[in-house]
């Protein structure tokens, strides 16, 4: 019995060894075995122990790639970049034909060394753009040292890819698009600019975990924000904060017509995780109509992600009352557009650009507009807190104003919305999705109420 219990313990004992976090190194320190360039033209060599990548004229970005692929694992290594010099770290990353004629691809920590400091934020390279950047987390935009050398820390398991500059927490996000990939060191193009010729990204103790992983996790400290990219869920981590889906991915639950006591029989259509608008022509509320919220909000924030079809026009509105326009077109309430810019004629009317994608519809433009494409999923994001109201579009904040002021009444005289009194100054009111007669999804409309 005794030697029974010594071998099975014996074999439990190897049986975790096997496991063990182990780090294994990606770059020897002496040449580039197990690495391959892709894309540009940019200069890689080995210098004193480090992995140099210096910038040359003409060239798109360059990547250094690993051989392997990666799925599961923990990645760290030190970097130092001439001041100036955009670079990255890709992880998952993958390159095909299908994509932009070959463009790598996939996600990338970026590394920034410049004003605008978001040193260990993600962007995902040649699809979807920003996904975390560090605009609105001033203690992460502090972690990059100027001077000298600097660490980064990548852990990526299942959706979950989180960020790590010099041990502060920077990028935490969720996302099913690319599972695996190869691990890529960027040199990003300068152009033409001779000026910009012979700028250098460093990398050094450049290693990686694939085993062990769970006694190796760094624990959630909730000190940064959480982006659930994962289509209609909710994460632990959101469930905590107070988040909230108004759509479920798959029924009417939770909606009417704006102008109906249910859901409208005809267009609206869900498939795939999506809720859609119908094409009709560009004609307002010609088909199913605006829908809303059953529940009003006060305080909150709302995201919205959002793909539409070339010449597309929609909108999100909120502090919607249902019951102020009873004849034909959309209800009334403040609005986030949506719209085609470059093909809507919409986008050239109003005042200086007021009707344009992710502004204040007929009332304030939009500024720093980041939009991924057409048919293209991207990000609205709405910010209800008393008087004050913001809109961001995949990360970056578009609109910011005070509303129930002299300013704001001032900007709703001269707008077509004059002809409803104390417009926009309700403390609560629906959230709508328009049907403006254009082809529009929406997914993962997700809400969490402020105090």
């Amino acid at each position: 019995m005794h030697h029974a219990l010594a071998t099975v313990a014996l074999l439990l004992v190897s049986a975790a060894s096997s496991v063990a976090a182990t780090w294994h190194p990606l770059f020897n320190g002496r040449d580039l075995t197990g690495w391959e360039q892709r894309n540009g033209q940019a200069l890689y060599t080995v210098v004193d122990g480090a992995l140099v990548g210096t910038t040359v004229t003409g060239s798109p970005n360059s990547f250094l790639c690993t051989t392997a692929s990666y799925g599961d694992f923990i990645f760290e290594c030190e970097f130092m970049a001439d001041w100036g010099l955009n670079s990255g770290i890709q992880v998952r990353s993958e390159q095909s034909p299908a994509v932009r004629g070959g463009r790598v691809h996939g996600y990338q920590v970026e590394i920034d060394p410049s004003d605008r400091a978001w040193t260990g934020g993600i962007y995902d390279e040649s699809r979807r753009g920003w996904l975390q950047t560090l605009e609105a987390q001033p203690a992460s935009r502090q972690a990059y040292q100027k001077e000298g050398w600097n660490r980064v820390r990548v852990e990526a398991r299942g959706p979950s890819i989180r960020t790590w500059v010099n041990g502060i927490p920077c990028a935490d996000i969720l996302d099913t698009t690319t599972p695996r990939g190869f691990i890529g060191l960027q040199v990003h193009g300068v152009g033409n600019d001779p000026a910009k010729a012979g700028m250098r990204v460093r990398w050094k103790d450049i290693r990686i975990m694939t085993t062990g992983l769970d006694a190796e996790w760094t624990k959630e400290t909730g000190t940064i924000p959480q982006y659930n990219y994962v289509p209609n869920t909710i994460s632990d981590r959101e469930r905590a904060d107070g988040w909230k889906l108004l759509w479920d991915g798959r029924t009417t639950t939770g909606w009417r017509g704006a102008k109906l006591e249910t859901f409208p029989a005809a267009g609206w259509e869900i498939s795939d995780g999506a809720l859609t608008a119908a094409e009709a022509g560009g004609f307002e509320s010609r088909m199913g109509g605006d829908i809303v919220t059953m529940d009003e909000y006060a305080n909150f924030i709302l995201t919205v992600d959002f793909r539409i079809t070339a010449g597309a026009n929609s909108g999100i509105k909120y502090f919607v009352d249902p019951g102020l326009n009873k004849g034909e077109g959309s209800a009334i309430g403040c609005e986030f557009q949506i719209l085609d810019d470059a093909v809507h004629e919409d986008a050239t009317k109003g005042v200086n650009g007021n009707r344009k994608l992710a502004g204040l519809y007929d009332l304030i433009p939009p500024q720093h507009v980041r939009f991924n494409g057409i048919d293209e999923w991207n990000r609205a994001t709405i910010v209800v807190n008393g008087r004050h109201v913001e809109h961001w579009l995949n990360g970056f904040k578009t609109v910011e104003y005070e509303r129930a002021t002299q300013m704001w009444r001032a900007l709703v005289d001269h707008s077509k919305y004059v002809v409803w009194p104390a417009f926009g100054e309700s403390p609560r009111g629906h959230i709508l999705l328009q049907d403006h007669g254009n082809r529009v999804s929406f997914r993962s409309i997700k809400l969490r109420q402020l105090p």
